[in-house]
C-alpha cells in the first residue's frame, strides 16, 4: 500500500468517504460500493490503455499467424505438436483479449468493443461471442449464487450441496471424488466451448448478429480441421488437434476455476449488496508477470468483479486501494498463492456438501448480518 493511498483512506478527502468514517458499525451497507467507486473514479484508473491493448492485439494476432506459418513450413513431423501447444497458448491469450473487449475495457466506443470481441471470439478462437458474453454477464451479475450463476449450474461437476444431494449411486460416489477428475476434465473444455457455441448459434433462441456468427464461426471451425487434414498425415493431424484443444481447455479453465470455486455459495433467495456480492465470492491469486500472463489478468478477480470495465493493467494499481477499503469495512478480502488456489479447488470439490457450508458460511452470514 503506497503512502498516498493510505493517506486517502485514513484521511478521506471526499464527503462520501468522510461520512463513511463516521458511520457506526451497524450502518446500512448499500452505499459502501458507491463510496469506493467514487475513490476509484477520482484516481483516474478507468482511463483507456490504448498502447497496452493495441500492442497485445497486434502481437497476439501476429503470433497466431506465425504459428500457422510454422505448421506449413515444418511439414510431416511430430515436432508439430510443439506448435500445437504454442497455438493453444496463443488462442488462450486471444480469448482473454476477447474477454476484456466484451467487458468494454479496450475502447471507449461500445461498438468497437463489441465488434473486436466478436472478431476475436468467432474468427480466431472459434467461440460464439454472443453465447459467451450472455453466459459471462450472468455470472458477473450473481457470482456463486444458486440458480443464477451459470458457472455453478448442474453439469458433469457438482459445485453445490444441492446438486451433490441429487447424485446417487455410482454418480454420487464419483462426485465425492470429483476434485481428482476436475483438471483432466478441463482438457475437454476447449471442445465443450466449440460445441456449446455451435448449438447456440444454430438453435432456436434469438442470437444477436446470427447472420455474422453462423457463417464465420462454422467456417473457422471447419477450416481449422481441414487445413490440418490437408497439411499433415492423419495421425499427426489428429494428435495436433487433440493437444491444441486439450491444452487450450486447461489454460482457460485453469484461469477461471480458482477465482470462485471454494468461495461461498449464495442461496437463490439471498439479497446481498453489490460490494459484498463481488468481494466475498471472489478470490485473488498472488503471483508475478508469469501468473498475470497465464491467467490473463483474471488473478485479480476481486478488482475485476468490482470494476469489470477497468482496463486489465489498471487492476494491479487499484488493488491496494480495494484491499485497504475492504479492511476498513471488515469485509474479508481473499488472496492466496497460485498453487494453493488449485489445492483449495480440489479439496472443495471432493467435499462440496460440507465445505460449501462450513468454512465460508459463518463469515458470510456474519458480514451480511451487519
Amino acid at each position: 500500500m503506497s503512502s498516498n493511498t493510505r493517506d486517502r483512506l485514513d484521511r478521506p478527502t471526499t464527503p462520501e468517504a468522510a461520512r463513511l468514517a463516521r458511520l457506526p458499525r451497524d450502518r446500512p451497507v448499500a452505499r459502501d460500493y458507491s463510496v469506493l467507486a467514487k475513490l476509484v473514479r477520482d484516481s483516474g484508473l478507468h482511463r483507456r490503455r490504448y498502447a497496452y491493448y493495441w500492442t497485445r492485439l497486434i502481437a497476439t494476432v501476429a503470433a497466431f499467424a506465425l504459428v500457422w506459418a510454422g505448421v506449413v513450413l515444418l511439414g510431416d513431423t511430430w515436432w508439430q505438436l510443439l506448435l500445437a501447444a504454442a497455438l493453444a497458448v496463443v488462442l488462450a491469450q486471444l480469448a482473454f483479449l476477447g474477454h476484456d473487449s466484451s467487458h468494454r475495457q479496450i475502447f471507449r466506443s461500445h461498438r468497437w468493443n463489441d465488434w473486436t470481441g466478436r472478431i476475436l471470439a468467432n474468427v480466431f478462437v472459434g467461440v460464439s461471442h454472443m453465447w459467451w458474453t450472455a453466459k459471462h454477464d450472468a455470472h458477473h451479475a450473481a457470482p456463486n449464487q444458486e440458480t443464477r450463476d451459470p458457472d455453478i449450474s448442474p453439469g458433469v461437476i457438482a459445485f453445490t450441496p444441492a446438486i451433490m444431494a441429487s447424485r446417487t449411486g455410482w454418480r454420487g460416489r464419483l462426485a465425492r471424488r470429483q476434485g481428482w477428475f476436475f483438471f483432466p476434465l478441463l482438457t475437454l473444455e476447449g471442445l465443450n466451448l466449440h460445441v456449446a457455441s455451435v448449438r447456440t448459434v444454430l438453435g432456436r433462441r434469438p442470437v444477436v448478429h446470427r447472420g455474422v456468427e453462423v457463417p464465420v464461426l462454422l467456417t473457422r471451425l471447419v477450416l481449422n480441421v481441414a487445413v490440418l487434414a490437408i497439411l499433415l498425415p492423419p495421425a499427426i493431424a489428429g494428435t495436433f488437434l487433440a493437444v491444441q484443444l486439450g491444452l487450450f481447455g486447461v489454460l482457460l479453465g485453469g484461469a477461471f476455476a480458482p477465482n470462485h470455486k471454494g468461495m461461498p455459495i449464495v442461496p437463490a433467495d439471498a439479497d446481498v449488496d453489490f460490494l459484498r456480492r463481488q468481494v466475498l465470492m471472489s478470490r485473488n491469486i498472488r503471483g508475478n508477470v508469469v501468473v498475470d500472463f497465464v491467467m490473463g489478468g483474471l488473478n485479480r478477480q476481486i478488482e475485476h468483479h468490482l470494476f469489470p470495465s477497468m482496463p486489465r493493467p489498471s487492476l494491479r494499481l487499484v488493488q491496494p486501494l480495494v484491499r485497504e477499503y475492504c479492511s476498513t469495512l471488515g469485509v474479508t478480502y481473499t488472496e492466496v498463492g497460485f498453487f494453493q488456489s488449485y489445492r483449495i479447488v480440489v479439496g472443495y470439490l471432493n467435499d462440496v456438501e460440507h465445505r460449501a457450508r462450513d468454512p465460508f458460511g459463518c463469515p458470510l452470514a456474519a458480514q451480511l448480518g451487519r
